[in-house]
């Protein structure tokens, strides 16, 4: 299927340190770009997080954010006497040597380094509950870029439909187009040289014939539209051959459009670029 590079996603769940949580943020970029904000604590998960990642993302900006809920951990946690013990005496000192020094409050106590004891790490443990968040997680992630994909797949075929039915509609009109053209050539190239057997009109004729012929770019463009719609059911990581796609159509659109040799032929090429450009639009959010 194709996917969009956008997404979100998020998952948590209790570990012997309180509760763990992940969260995924994706947008479209030209390479996959990974961005990890991780609690310091849970740094040496950071190499498990990006293998996994780089497993099922080809493309896009993503942030991992993986972080202890502060309540879990504070539900979590006891109080070390040694600790308090240490800081009871600390602060009977710091008391005697300034008199004046209010007493610690609750909160202080609690912001002391080792007086809230945390419970023994298990790193396997840790290590086993982060990989399950980030499976569900990229689960997640990849089922919402899939979504979105399907939607970007669905507005591209659309505008393909239409470029394709634009394209079937002038093919019939290129032969009048151009015979009409001719004949108004040769009248006023017979007003200005003064005779309808000069070599001349028939050389300018000849010439003009060879610049306004456009069958060759309107099939182009047939060929480019079919294979779009060949990308998009075959799926995958598609939005870069899309993108070359995209860029072959609006060169040839802009052919036709100098080529034109009829008002409804320039106007059709000037709606091909204008459903091109949507398509473009479309397919830079696209893995």
């Amino acid at each position: 299927m194709i996917q969009s590079m956008t997404g979100y996603a998020a998952a948590s769940a209790d570990s012997p340190r309180g509760r763990l949580s992940l969260e995924l943020r994706s947008v479209n970029s030209r390479f996959l770009d990974l961005q990890f904000r991780v609690a310091e604590e849970l740094r040496a998960l950071e190499p498990m997080l990006r293998e996994a990642i780089v497993a099922r993302v080809a493309r896009g900006k993503v942030d991992c954010r993986l972080y202890f809920n502060e309540s879990g951990v504070a539900q979590a946690q006891g109080l070390d006497p040694a600790a308090l013990a240490r800081l009871r005496a600390l602060s009977d000192q710091a008391q005697k040597a300034f008199p004046e020094a209010g007493a610690l409050r609750i909160a202080d106590v609690l912001r002391w380094p080792g007086v809230a004891a945390e419970p023994p790490a298990d790193e396997e443990k840790l290590r086993a509950a982060a990989g399950e968040l980030c499976r569900r997680a990229l689960d997640e992630l990849v089922a919402a870029r899939r979504r979105e994909g399907a939607k970007l797949a669905a507005s591209i075929a659309e505008r393909v439909a239409a470029m394709r039915s634009r394209v079937e509609e002038v093919k019939p009109l290129v032969p009048q187009a151009v015979l009409a053209y001719q004949a108004k050539l040769q009248e006023r190239l017979k007003e200005a040289l003064g005779s309808a057997d000069d070599e001349r009109i028939r050389t300018e004729i000849a010439v003009f014939a060879g610049k306004s012929d456009v069958d060759e770019e309107l099939e182009r463009l047939t060929v480019h539209l079919a294979e779009v719609d060949r990308v998009i059911k075959q799926g995958g990581a598609a939005g870069k051959r899309l993108d070359f796609i995209a860029q072959e159509l609006n060169r040839e659109a802009n052919t036709l459009a100098s080529k034109a040799a009829s008002q409804p032929i320039s106007d059709c090429a000037l709606e091909l670029k204008l459903l091109i450009e949507q398509v473009r639009e479309q397919v830079q959010n696209i893995e």
